[in-house]
């Protein structure tokens, strides 16, 4: 089984996002992907960025709070 890279689990995670938030413009989507991705520029450990980058657009797009 192949393991997917980060940028492409950021990209199924915008394209989730896009479905989810239909009525917003998916320029802003990916805004805010991208703005949620940049804060864990930093962070050494990669597994969850994709999980904590989707919490975050979601909490800030107004679905459920974000939690990291």
């Amino acid at each position: 089984m192949s393991s997917k890279s980060e940028d492409d689990l950021i990209a199924d995670v915008e394209d989730r996002l896009v479905k989810r938030f239909n009525t917003v413009p998916r320029g802003r989507v990916s805004d805010a992907v991208e703005t949620a991705r940049h804060r864990f520029a930093g962070s050494t450990i990669r597994d969850f960025i994709p999980l904590l980058v989707e919490r975050r657009v979601t909490s800030e797009l107004g679905g459920e709070p974000a939690h990291a």
